[in-house]
This record gives C-alpha cells, sequence and structure tokens, in this order.
C-alpha cells in the first residue's frame, strides 16, 4: 500500500458539489492499494500513519502524533499512486482492482477508528474534489513494500 499523508488544518472531499468528508487539525491521507497488498499491509500502513510524529510540541519540534493532538483523518482512495510514468501517458495496470482495492481501503480506515480517531473519507472510485490547508507544509510518502 502507498499513501501520501499531508499535515493539514483543515481538509474536505466534495463529491457532485456536496462535501462528503471534512476534518480539522489531522492528516488528509490519499490511499493507493497494489495488486499483492493484504489485510496485514493495511493494519501496518494504519500503524505507522496513526503513530507518525509530525506535529509541534510547546519547543516546536515536530514530535507529537496525531492523538497528541485530538487529530483527525480524511482518508481519500487514490489508485494514480500506482501510476507507471515510463511514458507520457501513465498507465494504471499496477493498481489492484476495484474488488480486491476496497476491502483494504476499508480495513485502512476501520484499523484507524480501531485506534480511536475520527476517520472522514471521500467515496471509493467517485470523481472527488479534495481541497486543504496544509500545515507546514508537512508531506510524507508511506509504502508497505520499501
Amino acid at each position: 500500500m502507498k499513501a501520501v499523508v499531508t499535515r493539514v488544518t483543515e481538509a474536505s472531499v466534495t463529491i457532485e458539489e456536496t462535501i462528503h468528508g471534512k476534518i480539522e487539525t489531522g492528516f488528509l491521507v490519499l490511499l493507493g492499494v497494489g495488486p499483492d497488498d493484504t489485510e496485514e499491509d493495511a493494519m501496518k500502513l494504519a500503524d505507522k500513519v496513526c503513530g507518525v510524529r509530525v506535529f509541534e510540541d510547546e519547543s516546536g519540534k515536530m514530535n507529537r502524533n496525531l492523538e497528541q493532538v485530538n487529530g483527525e483523518l480524511l482518508v481519500v482512495s487514490q489508485f494514480t499512486l500506482y501510476a507507471d510514468l515510463k511514458s507520457r501517458r501513465p498507465g494504471f495496470s499496477g493498481a489492484a482492482k476495484p474488488d480486491a482495492a476496497l476491502p483494504l481501503y476499508e480495513r485502512f480506515m476501520s484499523a484507524c477508528m480501531d485506534r480511536g480517531f475520527h476517520v472522514e473519507h471521500g467515496e471509493f472510485g467517485a470523481d472527488m474534489k479534495v481541497a486543504s490547508v496544509n500545515d507546514g507544509p508537512v508531506t510524507l510518502l508511506f509504502d508497505t513494500r520499501g
């Protein structure tokens, strides 16, 4: 699994002119699922994302995690993280098919909720408009294969 995680002061996802999910302080998570990913990958990624310490402490150092700042997550499916960019027109055959990807997308979110976090989300496979106010900016790349 791959994720682009951005520390935000607010983020939202809109589908057909309606806000579908919205958070304040926390992480915007663009989540991609590969064809060989498993439930174990979803759990491993949830642990990493929920535990990473990138929020500032009283000394201005990135030393706090999501729990310590009462943060939330906005999770948006993003098959394009598995794009093949060898040519000018990306190919997406490296992404998991929807029937395999959707359960792992949902498992990642439920793993975050099981850890006590409020999770908002987009709609798998929908045309979405994502807005965010990046904080820092701090953006991290996670990959369970590397």
